[in-house]
């Protein structure tokens, strides 16, 4: 007879070999998996239900924590409304908007438009929602290619958008906007509607951009069909940072939310001191703040690591072959050291006259190798795992950010760095620097490691001390960075770390 342990694992093979077809598991109710695995496997923690009859994959001793569900969350929404409504069914204008632009960010509130709609409210987990509005759907669906979810055109949408969208959420409205290859899809949504005034808007948004060519062409096309179309600007403000060409979204996205974002950065930063031309002194305050640094920097990860740990592997008497090779602490530690040397090469190389974006670009592929290379000489990873952007999607524990695929990093990390290089002030550097390589999450594992290392390289070189985020700031370090993913709001992350500079 099998034990309970081999019944569990017979259950958790059968979800392996669905969780091996499709990248998020969302299950109704024994479509997939028999009664007895699907109980077998929610008594113990592997499966979690969302509403009734309907679950997602999660892990045992994880109660309470919203990352599963965050990360099933629009693979849930196209299963379960699908399930229930058939094609019947579409996000809004809006929200539709923030897909298309990029921001996968999970929403209080879905709204979803159903031609039978009850304007009823299904309630989710941790807080969420699904709004039935009952409302006729878009003239075409357009499917997301990765989460599946109904949804409007980008045409479509920027027609039918409330004029609120575009004060409220100006970085989503100008990315979509930027990627407007030409206006003849928007022609005919607008003719077939007699929308003078959504015309008009669209006008005066495209012309907020600078790509005044569309802006006349829908002017002038709306005129000669007999519309009286009034040029009206639905932004708050103009930006003057835009690509006068198509770009992908996530280039546009970082672009504006750089030049949104950057303003605050120096009005919440002190000034720096005199850039520092000592290397040899600098290099020496560098390694005095090594324990600290490693100590506040690892246990912010989550490793527990003691200063006899950092000393240990700081002194060179520790070898993963001969002892410690299964201590993933001892391994993470001594990586961490192999990249402060890595880091303290790139600080060098611009006191001595480097850019520091490009010094930055140049090197950080190598801070990153020398982090793991611990790993690779244990055994415990391969030599591939550690060179090279990442290849799968990586979500953050507890975060409604769900970092851009990672087809989408190839296209982030140039512009990234471009934004870096072009950046005088050495603060925006060091705040912008962190918070947008967290924001696009490149690597599979040590962001936030790698975006500290950044910060410091830009501080330390621009007239700022290294500055440490004490494990004990964590929680404030976490809600300020998850503010400025959601919100768009860099103020609380700025004054912390200036905080922590006096």
């Amino acid at each position: 007879m099998a034990t309970v342990a081999e019944k569990i694992a017979e259950s958790l093979e059968q979800l392996k070999q669905l969780q091996n077809a499709e990248n998020f598991v969302v299950l109704h109710g024994t479509e997939q998996l028999s009664r007895v695995h699907l109980t077998r496997l929610l008594s113990e923690g592997w499966l979690k239900e969302v509403v009734k009859g309907w679950y997602i994959a999660s892990r045992p001793g994880m109660e309470g924590d919203t990352t599963d569900w965050y990360t099933s969350y629009w693979a849930f929404m196209s299963k379960y409304c699908t399930s229930r409504f058939g094609d019947s069914w579409s996000l809004t204008a809006e929200q539709s908007l923030d897909l298309h632009s990029g921001n996968t960010t999970v929403p209080i509130q879905t709204i979803i438009r159903n031609p039978d709609g009850n304007n009823n409210v299904t309630s989710l987990l941790y807080g969420t929602s699904l709004f039935n509005l009952k409302a006729k759907l878009p003239t075409s669906i357009f499917i997301h290619s990765e989460y599946g979810v109904r949804m409007y055109s980008l045409a479509e949408a920027l027609v039918f958008v409330s004029p609120t969208y575009f004060r409220q959420n100006p970085i989503s409205a100008r990315t979509c906007l930027q990627m407007v290859r030409d206006e003849s899809e928007i022609y005919g949504i607008l003719a077939d509607e007699g929308a003078s005034t959504r015309a008009g808007r669209l006008v005066g948004a495209f012309r907020n951009i600078g790509r005044d060519k569309i802006a006349n062409n829908i002017l002038a096309y709306m005129k000669r069909l007999g519309y009286d179309v009034r040029e009206e600007d639905p932004f708050e403000d103009k930006v003057d940072n835009i690509s006068p060409v198509p770009v992908s979204p996530y280039v546009a996205r970082l672009t504006l939310m750089w030049g949104q974002m950057r303003q605050t950065v120096i009005d919440n930063f002190p000034v720096p001191a005199s850039v520092p031309t000592n290397i040899a002194e600098l290099l020496k305050q560098l390694d005095d703040k090594y324990t600290e640094d490693a100590y506040h920097s690892l246990s912010i990860e989550g490793y527990k690591v003691s200063d006899e740990l950092i000393e240990k592997v700081k002194s060179g008497n520790w070898n993963p072959k001969e002892e410690d090779k299964d201590a993933h602490n001892a391994l993470v530690a001594r990586g961490y050291y192999q990249a402060f040397q890595a880091v303290k090469t790139t600080i060098t190389k611009i006191i001595e006259g480097t850019d520091a974006g490009t010094a930055v670009d140049d090197d950080h592929g190598n801070w990153y190798f020398e982090m793991w290379q611990p790993m690779v000489a244990a055994g415990l990873y391969k030599p591939s795992a550690i060179v090279g952007y990442r290849n799968r999607p990586v979500y953050i524990r507890g975060s409604r950010h769900t970092p851009m695929n990672y087809e989408a990093v190839r296209d982030a990390m140039p512009e990234y760095f471009r934004l870096l290089r072009e950046e005088k002030d050495p603060a925006v550097r060091a705040i912008l620097g962190h918070f947008m390589f967290s924001f696009i999450h490149p690597y599979n594992d040590g962001n936030g490691r790698m975006s500290r290392f950044i910060m410091n390289t830009m501080l330390s070189t621009g007239g700022y001390s290294w500055t440490i985020i004490p494990i004990e700031r964590r929680d404030a370090y976490m809600q300020a960075l998850e503010k400025a993913s959601i919100e768009g709001d860099i103020a609380d992350f700025t004054k912390l770390i200036a905080d922590l500079l006096r």
